[in-house]
């Protein structure tokens, strides 16, 4: 992922580059470039995403996490980066494709994901999470996808601090089946690939991951415990792009497999604007999931 430094666009506060990027989400509308300045670090990107949340009428049900490449993450002072993931689009996997709704002229990428659902609520005090304390408090870890949307298509060029801004690029999760004997595995399994059109774009595994799906989740831990908001039962991780990050456009599909274990299907569609204040309702899917 490069990024594109700070530029001498106005400064807007951070309440109001929400509201835009909000109001585009809703309003299935892509947006030409970022509004305003781009954020001088990761703090000011999340400032813009929590103001985001508040903005958002769902309930958030979990959290993504990407990692920075390594070239910038010095400079970023992080090696990874988080953003929410909305109750309304956590879809299970079915017999059929899975739709996946991508703004026009928007960006839209399926990612082949090892995700994890907590068992217990944090301490909201601690913020010292070690992976092993992590996964103590984990209930089960699964298989899936994650949908990256975003109404800038420029997003992941622009970078972290962009990608924080926007909800972390995330616009939806799909859920697969569940790992066996996940505790206890020593192997790296399952294997994960990604097809766009059927053609192969992308393969990977949990070691495709900087020290695991577990090194994911106790960054995420420590640092929404760190925002007041450590996870709860019940929430979700979904810990980094094991494949990569595979564009996909209205009216491709997308097969991503888990060696034996699984095949989630999806396909992608137009964005509508729903119904309610600003010309949506609280998600971009549109009227069915």
């Amino acid at each position: 992922m490069s990024e594109i430094r700070p530029d001498t666009a106005t400064a807007l506060a951070p309440s109001e580059v929400a509201r835009r990027f909000v109001s585009a989400r809703r309003a299935a509308r892509s947006l030409a470039g970022f509004p305003g300045a781009i954020p001088a670090d990761m703090a000011t990107g999340y400032r813009i995403q929590e103001a985001a949340i508040g903005l958002w009428p769902d309930q958030v049900a979990g959290w993504k996490v990407g990692r920075i490449s390594t070239e910038l993450q010095a400079s970023l002072a992080a090696e990874r980066v988080m953003g929410p993931v909305f109750a309304a689009n956590v879809v299970q996997a079915g017999p059929e494709p899975t739709p996946v709704f991508a703004i026009a002229g928007g960006f839209a990428a399926v990612e082949a994901e090892y995700i994890y659902r907590m068992g217990e609520d944090a301490p909201p005090s601690k913020t010292d999470w070690t992976a092993a304390d992590a996964l103590a408090l984990v209930e089960d870890e699964l298989v899936g996808v994650e949908f990256a949307g975003s109404p800038l298509a420029s997003i992941n060029i622009l970078g972290p601090r962009v990608v924080a801004a926007d909800f972390g690029n995330n616009a939806g999760l799909i859920l697969g089946r569940t790992i066996p004997d996940w505790r206890r595995r020593t192997d790296d399994w399952p294997p994960c690939a990604s097809y766009v059109n059927g053609q192969l774009v992308g393969r990977g595994a949990p070691s495709s991951l900087p020290g695991g799906p577990a090194a994911s989740l106790a960054f995420l831990m420590n640092a929404v415990a760190a925002r007041g908001r450590p996870l709860k039962r019940g929430q979700l991780v979904t810990t980094g792009a094991a494949s990569g990050i595979h564009d996909i456009e209205a009216g491709q599909t997308a097969r991503i497999t888990f060696g034996d274990l699984d095949e989630i299907r999806c396909i992608a569609r137009p964005a509508q604007p729903a119904e309610g204040p600003g010309g949506s309702d609280h998600d971009q899917r549109g009227n069915s999931a």
